[in-house]
């Protein structure tokens, strides 16, 4: 039988923002129902390399493919049409909303209302409940609850039920545990397990070693915007991933430096170098 390709796979990645050099032939691949835990100390590269994946930056050279198919995105919508999904610390929600207005927001279902079409808040808060539950969050049973009540595990948690909802396939979760509790980590840990259980390839970006020793089945250590190491779990214990990771202390001065040049040049996209 022929192995399935990856869901997503990155060949020689490379990005520049003018003079400097940020991302260098950076490949990875992840196939569904896999966890590729991507590690990296604070300026590794990692927030450059979520952007590209998330159709906000384009690559300077390389390839994307998805499911063996060459692919390009231009602007976010064309990576969220091809299923992927970034969810952020606290997961992109909007704390003034209802759950169920925040699970449908920019696609809210409607029924008619007389000559009117109006929000419909019932079934939108239905929905929005079972999805949430079904990915274990049951003290959630109030569609009409302000996200700003919720814990920071339990939004995380409406942010990837809403993605898997809406059909995502690749999902990124960007330091989802860097902000919680060891309670509400756990638990956003077992969210990462169910979604890689539903058969979604799971890109897990953190610098918190324990935690991607608990759900990751592949790992690549990110370091000066290059891959230090790429391994699958049981090849490396967690001292050698930690000291691995401690080589990438001057990475934060490149970033600050792509921070000033995007400033300077603010409204006029940086110049790329030719390849080929």
């Amino acid at each position: 039988m022929t192995k399935k390709p990856p869901i997503l796979e990155l060949r020689d990645l490379d990005k520049s923002f003018g003079p400097i050099d940020v991302l260098h032939e950076i490949s990875l691949k992840v196939h569904e129902g896999e966890v590729l835990c991507l590690l990296g100390d604070n300026g590794a590269g990692k927030s450059t390399l979520i952007k590209i994946l998330a159709g906000v930056h384009k690559p300077t050279a390389g390839t994307i493919l998805m499911d063996g198919e060459k692919v390009e995105f231009d602007r976010p919508r064309d990576a969220a049409d091809r299923g992927i999904a970034t969810v952020h610390q606290f997961g992109g929600t909007f704390p003034l909303m209802s759950i169920g207005r925040s699970f449908f927001v920019g696609v809210e279902p409607t029924r008619n209302w007389g000559p009117f079409t109006v929000f419909d808040r019932k079934k939108a808060n239905e929905i929005a409940v079972k999805a949430v539950q079904d990915f274990g969050i049951t003290r959630i049973d109030d569609g009409d609850r302000l996200v700003g009540g919720l814990s920071g595990g339990e939004r995380q948690s409406l942010a990837i039920a809403r993605a898997v909802y809406f059909g995502a396939r690749v999902l990124i979760l960007d330091e989802p545990t860097a902000a919680l509790g060891v309670k509400q980590a756990a638990h956003a840990l077992r969210i990462v397990n169910e979604a890689k259980r539903r058969g979604l390839a799971v890109i897990f970006i953190t610098h918190q070693v324990m935690h991607a020793l608990a759900v990751g089945d592949h790992f690549a250590v990110l370091i000066r915007g290059a891959v230090a190491a790429d391994f699958r779990k049981n090849e490396k214990t967690r001292e050698e991933i930690t000291d691995l990771m401690a080589g990438g202390e001057s990475m934060a001065d490149l970033e600050a430096s792509v921070e000033g040049y995007m400033e300077i040049h603010e409204g006029h996209p940086p110049p790329t170098r030719p390849t080929g």
